[in-house]
């Protein structure tokens, strides 16, 4: 397993930023808002934490990866790109017909794609019947899940949450994309979450919120999270910016599903780039 330093975390995390808004630029279609507001999680778990291996990527005892909220495809496929799993050239197929790289994710076109999620809501209960499945089976695998604020509006969320408690599975950790805003507005707008990190305590998962954009704190979290083996699920709730280090799209809920124009790119890549140089 490939583990780098924290500063070049951070390169890689601007790297696979650049690889989604280049995905999403050529194809003109896409959802780059909460692809960015992922990117810095996302790559601490692919470059740091999960023990996956790119060239058997069906092995049995691999790491689990569920990106519940699948409409953010782009930042999974650029860290599957980046990592080896499908070549790079791959990134300039973005949902085209026979492409590894659809719309949502599709673990009968993509390697390293351990189950095909978009529904919202049912991808934390796959997580949930795979860190089960790890229990059972006496395997020392862990099972990592991204969830979206806005999808934690489903109640299937919580039904698959109090499942992971019930079955103290220790083996699994939730990342919730708190970036604050969804499809149609702010989240408090649609349907306020309350305080998130207390609600999946009231479940009985072992909380924490942080700063989803400080790799010093993912990391930090992740190593305290993954050593704890007392019987109950992780939930780390992470404070983010949607579409976070292009400036046009912070913050703006526009930018959910949109891809920019030629100028727009061109702005977003030079931004990135420098974020790269300093």
């Amino acid at each position: 397993m490939m583990s780098l330093s924290l500063e070049e975390l951070k390169n890689k995390a601007i790297e696979l930023r650049q690889t989604v808004v280049t995905m999403v630029y050529e194809a003109q279609s896409g959802h780059p808002g909460g692809s960015l507001s992922a990117a810095d999680f996302v790559t601490a778990l692919y470059f740091r934490e999960m023990n996956v291996n790119p060239k058997n990527p069906d092995w049995e005892d691999r790491d689990r990866f569920v990106l519940s909220k699948g409409h953010v495809a782009p930042i999974q496929y650029a860290a599957l790109a980046h990592k080896g799993f499908v070549p790079m050239e791959t990134i300039h197929t973005l949902r085209e017909y026979g492409s590894p790289f659809q719309g949502h994710p599709d673990s009968k076109m993509c390697p390293g794609i351990d189950i095909s999620t978009g529904s919202l809501g049912q991808g934390l209960s796959c997580a949930v019947g795979m860190a089960l499945g790890g229990k059972l089976d006496e395997k020392s695998y862990r099972v990592f899940a991204v969830v979206g604020d806005g999808e934690c509006q489903e109640g299937q969320i919580w039904e698959a949450a109090q499942s992971a408690v019930k079955y103290e599975l220790d083996n699994l950790v939730v990342f919730v994309d708190d970036n604050g805003l969804q499809i149609d507005g702010t989240t408090e707008e649609i349907m306020p979450n309350l305080d998130l990190e207390k609600k999946f305590e009231a479940f009985g998962f072992e909380t924490r919120r942080i700063d989803g954009h400080s790799m010093e704190e993912i990391v930090a979290t992740l190593d305290e999270a993954t050593e704890k083996k007392n019987g109950k699920p992780q939930a780390i709730i992470c404070n983010t910016v949607k579409g976070k280090g292009v400036s046009y799209m912070e913050n703006v809920v526009g930018w959910h599903g949109k891809a920019p124009n030629k100028e727009q790119y061109e702005q977003a890549m030079e931004e990135l780039t420098r974020g790269l140089e300093a």
